[in-house]
């Protein structure tokens, strides 16, 4: 709220976060007339000092020395690119607070919903603050002078690229191969990848690591055009450069070096080919799952492919999937679905205890890593079907080749279910639905719907997975009104 001394325009009271975790507050132009406006990196307590040029839009640029009063619950943050990159947006924050903030946003999505018929736990903190991801992707840029960028995208930027040099949720070695591929950079003169112009050669660096095994992972995609395309001395070159940095300290630990490259053209869908410069082509992680509190974890073993998703906080991603299956109540010979399977981990968990599983996974390299993996761990009782949700859950349906499910398990992009897969879903009538998403609002949106077609909500629970930003993944479990 504002108080009479800060109702001027030229000032801002921040009073809560809007979805993508900016602050937000409202400009009082008049007593008929006020404006609500978001700024980036701000927290609920601050006041902004804004211009009156800029009052009336939607959206202000953060810079700290625009910080009037600062709020009782901000503190210093660690990064010195904070501010800057977009990478992280609440530093700044104690982390108890952003647990609190995260909690809220999940009562708010689904407020209409939690009654007291819905089993609501407090959100499941992240055991690490800092140096959680298993995974970045950085970007090449230049401007008109020559000057070389290679890191993260800048906020409120179109495209702009922030010369990282530190980056606290990671570890120390990506910060090292960024450095080395600067230098190698430098040597080889050449270009950034221009999408405008299709002309330059570096587009992105990919940096995985596994947490369990130690294994390391490095993919350079490159332009597609062979105006620009690297000779043989670049690319040996660009191999000596980060085998160095990037080298596992364990000796039983792998480090695999890829070439991607990405072909571009007007009208034409994009190609990508990928080839192994170094090492394995795959990356391997462990995890450790407990689908019931009375039993030991299962260990289980994935193969990641370069490009293929994986969680990206891993020890997390194991609380997340023993909170969720326990959650869920995985029954002994069930039949379970899992749609949007990615490398068939959920899947996998499950399998252990279930009749039968059906996995359905969109991308190709995902879907073959899935049936790696269930090779790996002796799972025979899964079927993995690569293809779109919405056309398989249709052909399921009408063919009847399998079992219908006890258990759907939902872990969709952060764009949620889109109508034709909601419909197949629907027409499967499980008894059971387990949902999980790291966005919030379309998740709510789609159990919305759900709920309408003869479903209750049942239990909800928020785990953070990605300290120092406002992103928050919420486990959600439903079942079919008899």
């Amino acid at each position: 709220m504002f108080t009479e001394q800060q109702s001027d325009d030229r000032f801002i009271t921040i009073s809560g976060f809007n979805k993508k975790g900016n602050g937000i507050g409202r400009i009082l132009q008049n007593p008929e007339t006020d404006i609500s406006t978001e700024i980036p990196f701000t927290i609920p307590g601050d006041v902004f000092k804004t211009i009156a040029s800029l009052a009336k839009k939607k959206k202000q640029f953060f810079r700290s020395e625009n910080l009037t009063t600062l709020s009782e619950s901000r503190i210093a943050p660690r990064c010195k690119h904070f501010g800057i990159c977009g990478g992280c947006r609440w530093q700044q924050m104690a982390y108890d607070e952003q647990l609190r903030h995260k909690e809220e946003s999940v009562r708010k999505a689904f407020s209409d919903m939690i009654t007291s018929d819905v089993h609501f736990e407090p959100i499941i903190p992240c055991p690490r603050e800092w140096r959680y991801r298993n995974k970045m992707e950085f970007s090449f840029s230049g401007d008109a002078d020559h000057n070389r960028y290679l890191g993260l995208i800048m906020d409120s930027s179109k495209g702009r690229v922030v010369n990282l040099t530190e980056c606290h949720l990671v570890n120390p070695w990506y910060m090292s191969v960024l450095e080395s591929v600067r230098k190698w950079w430098l040597e080889t003169g050449l270009s950034p990848y221009r999408p405008c112009k299709d002309s330059g050669s570096l587009r992105t660096l990919v940096l995985r690591e596994s947490m369990r095994t130690g294994d390391r992972l490095i993919m350079l995609t490159v332009s597609g055009n062979p105006d620009y395309a690297l000779n043989n001395k670049q690319l040996e070159s660009f191999v000596q450069a980060v085998q160095k940095e990037a080298k596992p300290a364990d000796p039983q630990s792998k480090l695999s070096i890829f070439l991607r490259i990405q072909q571009t053209a007007k009208g034409m869908p994009t190609n990508f080919y990928e080839m192994v410069l170094f090492g394995p082509d795959h990356m391997r992680e462990m995890l450790e799952v407990q689908i019931h509190k009375n039993e030991p974890p299962q260990k289980l073993h994935f193969q990641v492919s370069p490009t293929a998703f994986f969680q990206p906080n891993t020890g997390q991603a194991e609380l997340l999937y023993s909170t969720a299956l326990q959650m869920a109540g995985v029954e002994e010979g069930s039949v379970v679905y899992d749609l949007y399977s990615g490398t068939g981990t959920l899947g996998i968990c499950t399998a252990k205890k279930a009749k039968a599983v059906i996995s359905i996974e969109v991308s190709p390299e995902s879907a073959l890593d899935a049936r790696t993996n269930a090779a790996l761990n002796s799972i025979e009782n899964i079927t993995i079907l690569s293809g779109a949700v919405r056309y398989l859950l249709k052909q399921i349906k009408e063919e009847q080749k399998h079992p219908l499910p006890d258990l759907v398990v939902i872990d969709p992009p952060r764009t949620g279910i889109d109508a034709e897969a909601m419909q197949g879903l629907l027409n499967l009538e499980a008894p059971k639905i387990l949902y999980i998403s790291c966005n919030p609002q379309t998740q709510a949106d789609n159990i919305r719907e759900i709920i309408k077609n003869g479903y209750r909500l049942t239990a909800l629970r928020a785990i953070d997975q990605f300290a120092q930003t406002p992103h928050v993944e919420v486990i959600a479990v439903l079942e079919r009104n008899v």
